[in-house]
């Protein structure tokens, strides 16, 4: 790109973009600071825990003693409610017993023993609700703040208003559960009509020798090595940049050229961040990262925290992958026909990881300025589901998210749903609230990190959200 090129688009950016987005954006061409946030910032990065297939709240995180009394009457004697894919049957109390737990004394069931141990560092959201309950939609929502495909995630959002912290490394990357991609597939994690290269890198954390698919050449390919590459990079640079001065407005070309030029820094840098060897035997047992069924997601969170330790702006791990019927399980939280079977799986996974993940930030110090989020795209019906009653209907209208650490009020909860778990009563709460108060603690106002596409300025929030100032420290 030639020099006066290269200028008057900084010029551009700087005095057209009006914010965040354009300064980032600037940084990330020339390799100057990041971008200044609106406010001072609690936290610096962020790694949020996508539990795929509707997590139950009433059997997790939303007590309800009176669901617990009713349990074995109709839910609905009038016979005029219709869930997702049933008539509700009768009431059904939580499958696992809940307790109090920390200084908080707050709720939770005992189907997390270990994530019980962090309670006072957790807040919780009860309230939360959603659009839709159906799977990819509703991921879409939880992820993008639009029930359609097509818009930028929040991780997107992020990276564009902040840049990256790390030179050697993408400055959003996700983690899929090793089972698969969840409902909806990458658009979870796509940049939507922002630049392309503010959408995510996909990191298979089951594939050690290949982290990213074809980072590397072939072993039979013995002569390609780092060495005998350099010269072919730097030639090929050079092509690159000649090809873009006629394209600068080409931004999938700009970001395919930035994507090479990182596989090139990643080639150094990735096998040294999924190498767990030099992690002590104690921190690998802290993740039970050798155990056959917890073990990978425990694996992924792990290397979330060696991420964000080396300068990663935004982690997406997946706890569960694409909605399909059972085998011996349900590969996600999605518990129609059984779920003490999937739960109970699903949550002694999640319990390891999350758990350890917490005691582990907090032990490095790093837990008060890395905002950690844990969110389903929506909850379960209170009334029992299936011939045997076992299993549990989708519920749009109430789920639990919890969020800890970077700036975050620990022991806490806010708002309410019914008496029953049916429904968000008390501050029902969108994506929207939760994705403003995200960017606030990140020292992003949310109604000023906007982009214009299509004679409109979009922002993250929509035209919607507010900061749940409860929540925040």
């Amino acid at each position: 790109m030639s020099t006066n090129m290269l200028s008057s688009r900084r010029q551009f950016l700087q005095t057209a973009a009006g914010g965040l987005g354009g300064l980032a954006l600037t940084s990330m061409l020339n390799g100057e600071c990041l971008a200044q946030p609106h406010h001072a910032p609690k936290a610096k990065r962020v790694i949020q825990i996508f539990c795929p297939g509707g997590m139950s709240q009433v059997d997790t995180f939303d007590y309800k003693p009176e669901l617990e009394r009713r349990n074995g009457t109709p839910f609905d004697p009038e016979g005029t409610l219709q869930f997702f894919a049933s008539k509700p049957g009768n009431c059904r109390g939580s499958h696992w017993k809940f307790r109090q737990h920390g200084q908080s004394g707050l709720w939770m069931s005992d189907l997390f023993p270990r994530l019980a141990t962090c309670i006072d560092d957790m807040a919780f959201i009860y309230s939360m609700h959603s659009k839709t309950a159906l799977h990819g939609p509703a991921c879409f929502m939880m992820n993008t703040g639009y029930t359609l495909p097509g818009f930028p995630s929040m991780g997107s959002w992020v990276t564009y208003g902040l840049g990256s912290e790390a030179e050697d490394l993408p400055a959003f990357v996700v983690l899929p559960d090793p089972r698969g991609l969840p409902p909806g597939g990458v658009i979870n994690w796509g940049s939507g009509f922002l630049p392309a290269q503010f959408q995510a890198t996909t990191l298979d954390t089951s594939n050690v020798r290949q982290p990213i698919a074809d980072l590397f050449p072939p072993e039979e390919f013995a002569e390609a090595t780092t060495e005998a590459d350099r010269a072919g990079l730097e030639f090929l640079a050079e092509l690159n940049g000649l090809h873009q001065e006629t394209r600068s407005q080409n931004s999938e070309l700009e970001a395919r050229i930035k994507a090479y030029e990182m596989a090139a820094r990643l080639q150094l840098s990735a096998p040294e961040l999924t190498d767990l060897s030099k992690e002590s035997t104690a921190t690998k047992q802290l993740y039970n990262v050798d155990h056959a069924e917890i073990g990978p997601f425990g694996r992924q969170c792990l290397l979330a925290r060696r991420l964000v330790q080396r300068g990663v702006r935004f982690v997406q791990i997946y706890c569960g992958a694409e909605n399909t019927t059972a085998k011996k399980i349900r590969p996600n939280w999605d518990s129609h026909e059984d779920l003490t079977r999937d739960h109970g799986y699903w949550g002694t996974v999640l319990d390891n990881g999350a758990a350890a993940l917490l005691t582990d930030l907090k032990r490095q110090g790093m837990l008060d300025d890395t905002l950690v989020i844990c969110t389903t795209e929506f909850g379960r019906q209170p009334g029992a589901q299936g011939g045997e009653g076992k299993g549990r209907d989708h519920n749009a209208g109430a789920f639990t998210a919890w969020l800890a650490g970077g700036g975050i009020k620990g022991g806490f909860g806010y708002g309410a749903t019914d008496e029953l778990g049916f429904k968000a009563v008390e501050h029902p709460t969108y994506c929207y609230d939760l994705h403003a108060t995200a960017l606030h603690l990140l020292g992003i106002d949310h109604t000023r990190l906007t982009y214009y596409h299509n004679g409109i300025e979009r922002r993250l929030t929509d035209v919607h959200g507010h900061l749940i100032e409860e929540i925040v420290a």
